[in-house]
């Protein structure tokens, strides 16, 4: 049986965890790792990095789903549950009181010039996302080629999630043809690789929102900025959220601390209020449950095997070429005179010069250069 006093510890550890959790996945995965392998050995250091291959097989957040499979290994199900949600909670608290605010108050002029600086200085913190990215997933000359088609299909408005399906898919037969023959499938092939078709409406239910979300979740490989070029696919382009709203959840979802999916939470109140800041949470990050507890005992099978090896660079690469696509169409609309100019400028200098500096600064530096160069006439 699964000790309460193990139970009480995984609580307290990952609800500071997502308190102080600032940085994004590989900062947390981190602080996950000097906890529970440094600190109180619940995992040795090998074991540790076979859980981090294991987040990069399956979709969703890296690093909830490393909480998730840590509860695992301590608690069984029950530190699953816990861990996970201990994470999660306080940043989907946080920003639901951020969401709160915005729909209060956002509008009014005096805040309008905090959230004018913020906007630049989130295309900074995605450049620095994409850069280490992109250096890791152009391991050849066949991968670069697809990162460029890729991307210019998501500048002509392709799906995204086709794009990345059929990045996936072209690897594979690219490598049939490089092998003269086509590979027997021996290993274990993501389940979540089946692509998933749906249509959304400007009048939204919150069983529309699940859906979209639940959907989101099951097969969002990458980065979690690729979340946001989903969601511009699924919201923005269907007229349910503004893209202003889109890059304002990207701020709210860098200052706060924990997973940056939490900004699914600000995205659902602005489209039905607390209710549909619950059902979409709910929906975002349930999949990474099922996943974890599905596939957890497949790791290794999933890890050796040369298709989902494949098929999975592909996607790596397709989501960097995703993320620059996205960024160019914001900085279009985000960047459009000297102002925001300077302070995309700055944070993308300040953010490079020193690549430890937390994001919740550039996010607090652009919202600060904002308001003051709105003083000068």
């Amino acid at each position: 049986m699964d000790s309460m006093s193990d139970l009480k510890e995984l609580a307290k550890l990952f609800l500071k965890l997502g308190v102080i959790g600032f940085g994004g996945p590989a900062a947390h995965i981190a602080m996950m790792q000097d906890e529970v392998v440094t600190k109180r050995k619940w995992l040795t250091e090998q074991h540790f990095l076979d859980l981090i291959g294991a987040t990069n097989l399956i979709p969703g957040p890296n690093s909830t789903e490393m909480a998730i499979h840590i509860g695992h290994e301590k608690s069984g199900w029950k530190g699953l549950i816990v861990a996970g949600l201990c994470f999660i909670l306080p940043a989907v608290f946080i920003t639901g009181f951020f969401a709160w605010l915005y729909k209060e108050y956002g509008q009014l002029p005096e805040v309008l010039p905090f959230v004018y600086g913020i906007k630049p200085a989130i295309i900074a913190i995605i450049l620095g996302a994409v850069f280490p990215l992109a250096k890791k997933s152009l391991k050849s000359v066949e991968l670069s080629l697809i990162g460029i088609l890729v991307l210019i299909c998501s500048l002509l408005q392709f799906n995204e999630i086709y794009l990345l399906f059929g990045a996936g898919l072209l690897a594979l037969f690219l490598a049939s043809i490089r092998n003269n023959k086509l590979q027997n499938n021996n290993g274990i092939f993501p389940l979540a690789f089946l692509p998933i078709n749906g249509t959304t409406t400007v009048s939204v239910t919150n069983l529309n929102l699940f859906w979209i979300f639940l959907k989101i979740g099951a097969i969002l490989y990458g980065s979690g900025y690729v979340l946001f070029a989903f969601l511009d696919t699924e919201l923005v382009s269907t007229g349910i959220l503004t893209r202003q709203q889109l890059i304002d959840a990207i701020a709210v979802g860098q200052f706060t601390p924990g997973p940056v999916f939490s900004s699914v939470t600000f995205i659902g109140y602005q489209i039905n209020g607390w209710s549909g800041a619950i059902i979409s949470t709910i929906g975002i990050f349930l999949p990474s449950f099922v996943f974890v507890a599905l596939l957890n005992p497949l790791v290794k099978k999933m890890r050796n095997s040369k298709l989902a090896s494949t098929f999975l660079d592909a996607v790596n690469v397709a989501s960097v070429a995703i993320i620059i696509s996205v960024c160019f169409s914001m900085g279009k609309e985000t960047i459009t005179d000297w102002r925001t100019v300077a302070i995309a400028v700055f944070s993308i200098l300040l953010l490079f010069g020193n690549r430890k500096i937390n994001n919740a600064f550039i996010v607090l530096g652009g919202s600060v250069m904002g308001y003051l160069l709105t003083l000068i006439q």
